[in-house]
């Protein structure tokens, strides 16, 4: 079997359909459905059930589904490694960054790196930070710059570069804008508007007030920060966003509780071949890293 045809198979399993995964391999419809029939006679095995515009793993589709991704990564792995050798600075970059950090902190670095290196490919996915973890992990992605996970993970090289200080805001007309200092166990008597409850800047607050026996009241969540100030600032509630988005529609709320910082960086397989492409994205992100740390 060839690997042509185990990404197809791979595509359509995460894709979940014919279509999508021919737009994400560049490929016709037909070309998708060839390659898979091809794959399906070699195997002997039926490997997707199609009831009607619905597409599932079979049994043996299941079984194939993690030895197919071992193979297609093994082969790319061998691949990148063969065209480091050359020591050109090319290909494509599969790059994930969440919307914030793509919006407020990667332009300028990405600016230059695009400039210094225009053979390169970028293929630029804007996720959140589980999803972008769970991407590097799968080999789906070369690396991702993100807001970093509470605890470590074996399989991946993780490498701080900012560290954003969280404030907890409100609107400048909210009744809590008239506090001149809180506790928390009166902040959590209103009504707030929070990232997503499985986000790691979630979590960061979470075990803040968990340490305290204390619980939200979060009346509202989304994972998109810019539409969280949105929400603050209309006076939905008080929420929990970076230093970096506070202006004259947003006050900080004095609450007796130490500072909280959420670190921000990016992160590589430990056992995957990056490209030099990568490999010099990463020199710009610890150049980057290492002046923020400077005197």
């Amino acid at each position: 079997m060839d690997t042509q045809s185990l990404q197809a198979f791979l595509a359509v399993a995460d894709c979940q359909g014919f279509s999508r995964a021919a737009d994400q391999l560049h490929l016709t419809q037909p070309a998708i459905s060839k390659r898979i029939a091809v794959l399906e006679d070699q195997l002997g095995r039926r490997l997707f059930d199609r009831i009607g515009r619905r597409i599932t793993l079979t049994e043996a589709g299941e079984m194939l589904m993690p030895r197919a991704r071992d193979i297609v990564l093994a082969m790319e792995d061998s691949q990148r490694a063969l065209a480091n050798l050359s020591g050109e600075v090319g290909g494509q970059l599969r790059l994930a960054t969440s919307h914030h950090i793509g919006l407020h902190r990667l332009p300028p670095l990405l600016r230059r790196y695009t400039r210094r290196h225009p053979e390169v490919e970028l293929d630029l996915a804007f996720l959140d930070s589980e999803e972008a973890y769970q991407g590097v992990l799968d080999g789906r992605l070369d690396i991702a710059v993100v807001t970093l996970a509470p605890e470590p993970h074996e399989q991946l090289d993780v490498v701080p570069v900012w560290q954003d200080r969280m404030c907890l805001v409100c609107a400048a007309d909210h009744p809590l804008s008239r506090k001149g200092s809180l506790t928390l166990p009166e902040l959590c008597r209103h009504a707030a508007v929070l990232p997503g409850p499985l986000t790691f800047t979630r979590t960061l607050l979470h075990e803040r007030l968990a340490r305290e026996g204390l619980a939200l009241d979060a009346r509202m969540s989304t994972n998109y920060l810019e539409t969280l100030k949105m929400m603050c600032s209309v006076g939905l509630g008080w929420s929990f966003l970076p230093e970096s988005m506070l202006d004259d529609d947003l006050i900080e709320l004095n609450v007796d509780t130490p500072p909280l910082y959420r670190p921000l960086g990016y992160l590589v397989h430990k056992n995957r071949t990056l490209p030099n492409a990568a490999r010099q994205l990463i020199a710009a992100l610890d150049a980057v890293r290492e002046a923020g740390a400077a005197p």
